[in-house]
């Protein structure tokens, strides 16, 4: 078998997921997908936004990203 630097890759099949939105915050969702496509002259709808946002979001919480570490390690490593 080869030893390639690249991993395999990990399983990418989405996943769908349901959620109900207050009017003000799909209206501030609306409002930044209008900058976005002001921005980069692009359209994107709101769906497709989202994930981009969570992963940005989850990625910069820096104690999320520690305990996560800590958790995924488990206890011997903590």
């Amino acid at each position: 078998m080869a030893d390639l630097k690249l991993a395999k890759l990990p399983d990418r099949t989405p996943v769908k997921l349901t959620i109900s939105l207050t009017p003000d915050l799909h209206g501030a969702l609306a409002d930044y997908a209008a900058l976005y496509a002001s921005t980069y002259g692009e359209t994107e709808p709101i769906a497709e936004l989202v994930p981009a946002m969570l992963g940005t979001f989850l990625e910069s919480d820096r104690s999320f990203a520690r305990n996560r570490k800590q958790a995924l390690a488990g206890p011997a490593q903590k």
